[in-house]
């Protein structure tokens, strides 16, 4: 009989969600690496530079590699002769409260405060906890004396586009999957990897696939030898045409859109195979420590060399230089897409929770707490300052949350251009046309970089949606990627194309 003290495992998870949110797993980063070597499409590889730039930077400065900081799972595999007690001789708590407790303090941590993303009363007044709590438990027990725990701060952008479905045994799962992602668009912030659950019941698929994604990135080795069984070779099939689609990194085209495909299987009922798809995105965030009664966990660094070669600042050799403050339709007009821009001046913060109330005070009548005329507005929720930073990492959030407020926008403000990730749907591309507007983006996943750029923040309205509401950034060569030009034409669609 082994005996843990829940105080160690507290700690253990407080440290372990500080350590994630600023550092990439090592295999990450080399797979990123290996991407660039291979990338020739320019903007997707540009943006796969700020990724590892941004990977470097954010553990340099221990602050977060992503604005969406996650949702905090843990997954703990208890050994049967495992005991839990506490130091201070009270009976011991539930997991759940004792993760609450690990992310609490992690997320709440004054020195890298991370961004509270959960909402309680999902229905209803979706008010924000201000803690991240409660954590996602799963927990299976299992034969030892020893505690196994997975820590994952996984970002909404890659869970959003969780896709399921029952198959019939004569169905290609491959063809599925290949079929599924086109739909699931950039939100996820590609390049990252792919998990597949196979089998089981329902739920047990979504485990799967969820799982499978913290497993070691392997494919450039499967490659070199081959595949091995059934399993393998869907692997390697779904590996080669997914990227054969030229989504690429960001959906900005080019060839590495998927990292690695990974795979669990369960036994499963003879008339159906359960398949579940979760992708993971830039912002691959977990570790692994194992608690055997001495202590909380110690996790190691990475070594520096991880990133040997890396730059501390990204160049946009070419890029045009803007002044958002002197912005104006005949400017917008001269741009293209897949145009890269350096952007300085000011601009406006503003995400679902903003852009509802804005429409809400026109469709009454009432006036708007800023003027939108000829400006800009940047889809973004950042991190809290600390320091003497001007603002916390501060990535793109994905812009087709945002489509159904473009004609209104656009239409009753003269708002004149946007910054997000991701693509946008055909009727904004529209709108974005008839108004002779423009959809710019910025790299999703590199938020620490990003933040660079950001020179000035303070809060100009909505100040109760915290992070939601609407900031003025004065930005300095802030970089970014024409998406959707004054005519409409869309880089994510050609790049799907090409």
């Amino acid at each position: 009989m082994v005996r843990i003290a829940q105080e160690d495992l507290v700690e253990s998870l407080a440290r372990a969600f500080q350590y994630v949110s600023h550092h990439h797993p090592a295999d990450y980063v080399q797979a990123l690496r290996r991407a660039q070597a291979r990338e020739t499409h320019a903007p997707a590889r540009a943006a796969i530079e700020q990724l590892l730039v941004n990977s470097r930077l954010a553990a340099l400065g221990r602050r977060p590699i992503c604005q969406d900081t996650g949702v905090g799972q843990v997954f703990l595999r208890v050994g049967c002769g495992v005991q839990f007690f506490r130091h201070d001789g009270a009976s011991p708590l539930s997991l759940q409260e004792v993760a609450n407790e690990g992310v609490r303090r992690g997320y709440t941590d004054p020195v890298n405060p991370l961004r509270a993303t959960m909402v309680s009363d999902p229905l209803g007044l979706r008010r924000n906890t201000r803690d991240n709590t409660p954590a996602v438990v799963q927990c299976e027990i299992v034969a030892g004396e020893a505690l196994e725990v997975l820590v994952v701060a996984k970002g909404g952008g890659g869970d959003v586009k969780t896709r399921f479905a029952t198959l019939e045994p004569s169905d290609s799962v491959a063809d599925w999957v290949i079929a599924q992602l086109p739909g699931m668009g950039a939100g996820w912030c590609p390049p990252g990897t792919l998990g597949i659950g196979i089998g089981g019941t329902p739920e047990q698929a979504m485990l799967l696939a969820k799982l499978s994604l913290f497993d070691a990135i392997d494919i450039d080795l499967l490659q070199a030898r081959g595949a091995q069984g059934a399993e393998e070779a869907l692997r390697l099939e779904v590996f080669e045409r997914a990227n054969a689609l030229g989504i690429g990194a960001q959906g900005l085209g080019g060839s590495s859109a998927v990292l690695d495909v990974k795979l669990r299987t369960a036994p499963c009922h003879a008339a159906t195979i359960p398949v579940a798809l979760i992708p993971n995105c830039t912002a691959a965030r977990y570790v692994r420590f194992t608690l055997d009664g001495s202590g909380p966990a110690e996790l190691a660094e990475p070594p520096a060399s991880l990133w040997d070669g890396i730059a501390e600042r990204f160049d946009m050799p070419g890029a045009v230089r803007v002044d958002l403050d002197q912005l104006d339709k005949a400017q917008v007009r001269q741009w293209k897409t897949g145009q890269t821009l350096l952007l300085s001046g000011s601009v406006l913060t503003a995400r679902d929770a903003a852009h509802k109330r804005l429409v809400d005070l026109m469709a009454r009548g009432q006036p708007l707490p800023v003027d939108l005329r000829d400006r800009t507005i940047y889809y973004v929720g950042p991190v809290d300052a600390v320091g003497h930073e001007a603002v916390g990492p501060a990535g793109p959030t994905t812009a087709t949350r945002m489509d159904r407020f473009v004609e209104p926008l656009m239409a009753g403000t003269g708002l004149l251009a946007m910054i997000g990730k991701a693509e946008r749907g055909k009727d904004a591309i529209a709108a974005i046309a008839r108004h002779g507007g423009v959809y710019l983006s910025a790299t999703g996943g590199a938020a620490y970089l990003l933040a660079q750029s950001i020179r000035a923040a303070r809060v100009v309205a909505f100040a109760d949606l915290g992070m939601e509401a609407i900031h003025e950034f004065v930005l300095h060569d802030f970089p970014v990627t024409v998406a959707v030009d004054s005519q409409g034409r869309s880089i994510h669609l050609f790049g799907k194309a090409s």
